[in-house]
């Protein structure tokens, strides 16, 4: 999937930007993996580097900002990478290694405030609000963590700091790599319309498409589109959530989130899989399990992750946060299928997909508000009238359609080539 770089629009305030009331920072890290991997390969610097498999059949993981600048991309096959970039230089993942510096990562940003919500090994909120007597105002604290991590871990990271996640997450995407950006609360608006719609978060290649034949090209023609327009174009969700992110809104909180308390399912197949169907397929399983689990433990959760191993053992992972709380089965898969396919492998050979909930609170403390197109008696009802039904008659008594359709694991199939 193209992550697309965006550059920061001109400020509308002039001196330095205030930073009062931008409690708010997201951290992330530059390059993670690839940046990672050249801690032992300081020659290679400054050089393009992708980190995959070593044969044309792997997928890129990562890749150094020289490589993305020749259209290398992660999750891209190999074989294409290497044809894009020829001259770069091919490292092999080192997983633990990520595992380590990461682990690191989190414990400085435990050092500066309790209140951190990691989103993935190398991105983080942080709400600074109680750290700011003691440690200094939000830009300086920014800017402590970035010479922490760069001093103590030897990689980088990009920091935004803002008066809500979205505008946060939103301003370190914008000064990539190794930057550091702060968006005075008065300059929200001003600084969200002036950029294109794809800035935006969540906006992918799809739905930017979709608005552009609508007319809509910055964020600032989003913001002036009427709401109902935006619903009945894009959906009740998206159009509402996009016109509220045209004007800056976002009241979500950071969320302290243990990182080991999620539910979640894998699945290894006995020969590796390149149908798409029988992905989806098992995807469903595994929500199915996962969100079983959950309901068993009183849980919900707002973030559903996805794993994918490919038949070198490189391994990506991909997630999305939801707007509310969820142990719905059929939300879960729908999530996890639409992270799936915006991979957009093609003949891409698996050897494991796997499904997480995080982000988990006890049900009582989740305000689970059904869609407006929701039923009195719906999916939600369903999963617990199947719960019911296995324990009284044991688990896989009642089942999806589509899983009692096809083979449990596929046919042996003959290796082949990625193009």
């Amino acid at each position: 999937m193209t992550r697309r770089q965006f550059k920061p629009p001109p400020r509308a305030g002039d001196g330095p930007p205030d930073d009062t009331g931008c409690t708010v920072l997201h951290v992330d890290m530059d390059a993670f993996f690839a940046s990672a991997s050249l801690l032992s390969r300081p020659e290679l610097v400054g050089t393009p580097v992708i980190i995959g498999g070593a044969g044309n059949r792997g997928v890129v993981l990562s890749a150094t900002y020289e490589a993305r600048a020749c259209g290398v991309t992660s999750a891209m096959p190999m074989g294409r990478a290497r044809r894009l970039c020829p001259q770069a230089t091919v490292i092999s993942p080192d997983h633990d290694l990520y595992s380590r510096i990461s682990d690191a990562v989190m414990e400085t940003f435990a050092s500066i405030t309790p209140i951190v919500e990691p989103l993935s090994l190398d991105e983080a909120f942080l709400d600074i609000a109680g750290a700011i007597r003691r440690l200094g105002s939000p830009a300086h604290i920014a800017q402590q963590i970035r010479d922490t991590v760069h001093d103590e871990q030897g990689v980088t990271c990009s920091v935004g700091v803002a008066p809500s996640k979205f505008v946060a997450k939103l301003a370190s995407s914008l000064c990539k790599p190794d930057g550091l950006l702060v968006v005075p609360v008065a300059e929200v608006v001003t600084f969200v319309q002036q950029l294109p719609v794809g800035a935006l978060w969540g906006v992918g290649e799809k739905t930017e498409e979709h608005l552009a034949r609508l007319g809509l090209a910055t964020v600032a023609d989003i913001a002036h589109t009427p709401r109902d327009t935006l619903r009945r174009a894009l959906g009740e969700a998206t159009g509402a959530h996009l016109h509220d992110l045209a004007w800056g809104r976002d009241p979500r909180h950071v969320e302290p989130v243990h990182r080991e308390r999620s539910i979640g399912a894998d699945e290894t197949f006995p020969v590796d899989v390149d149908d798409a169907d029988y992905i989806h397929r098992e995807l469903l399983r595994l929500a199915v399990k996962t969100t079983r689990r959950m309901r068993a433990a009183g849980l919900v959760g707002r973030t559903v992750s996805i794993k994918v191993r490919f038949a070198d053992f490189t391994t990506i992972t991909r997630s999305r946060t939801l707007r509310d709380p969820t142990d719905v089965s059929t939300e879960v898969f729908a999530t996890a299928r639409s992270l799936y396919d915006a991979l957009g492998l093609q003949r891409a050979r698996l050897r494991l997909v796997g499904v997480r909930v995080e982000h988990l609170i006890p049900v009582g403390r989740a305000s689970v508000q059904p869609t407006l197109d929701e039923p009195e008696f719906g999916w939600r009802e369903a999963d617990r009238a199947i719960d019911r039904a296995a324990a009284r008659f044991g688990s896989g008594s009642v089942r999806p359609a589509t899983l009692l359709r096809g083979e449990r694991h596929p046919s042996p199939q003959a290796p082949r080539e990625l193009s």
